[in-house]
């Protein structure tokens, strides 16, 4: 089931996200986020009209996606960034793809016209996500993320909509 976050669903969206801030260089955060922290980002992307999705498993949040505004000037005010992520156990079984159908049915409805995702790299997971749903490599930028004692690439993928 996929339906929009709530402040009460913070602690599992905080919990899924930690993961991958302490494990992995996926993000580029480095300290663990706490369920208030996540509720305010929640607030932060819904006060815009952005949405905010979560996929539901038996009742357990176990993967959301969201999008955040681009840049803050007025003329960007038709382009997002968007971002997924899913529970461990979640993996491989299609909700990325299920949580991003929803996520850019949303942004069509609310009249964004460009998505743009960035990419720590390497990421070939995220990277055939991605462009299973159009987007395309616009930008590689080398070594601006450091994390885990190394400097780490990011991509850029942009699709219209």
């Amino acid at each position: 089931m996929i339906r929009p976050a709530t402040a009460s669903d913070s602690d599992a969206i905080a919990r899924i996200y930690n993961h991958y801030v302490l494990n992995t260089a996926f993000t580029f955060e480095e300290y663990a986020v706490s369920a208030e922290q996540m509720a305010e980002r929640i607030g932060e992307v819904t006060s815009v009209s952005l949405p905010w999705l979560v996929a539901e498993q038996f009742g357990q949040v176990v993967g959301y996606a969201y999008s955040t505004r681009w840049k803050t000037r007025s003329a960007y005010r038709f382009s997002v960034e968007s971002t997924v992520y899913l529970e461990r156990s979640a993996i491989g079984q299609g909700l990325g793809s299920v949580l991003y159908e929803a996520l850019f049915a949303c942004l069509k409805q609310r009249g964004v016209h460009t998505v743009i995702s960035c990419i720590a790299l390497p990421n070939p997971a995220s990277i055939a996500l991605h462009e299973k749903f159009g987007l395309k490599k616009v930008a590689h930028f080398e070594e601006v993320g450091f994390k885990f004692n190394e400097w780490l690439d990011v991509g850029y993928w942009q699709l219209i909509l």
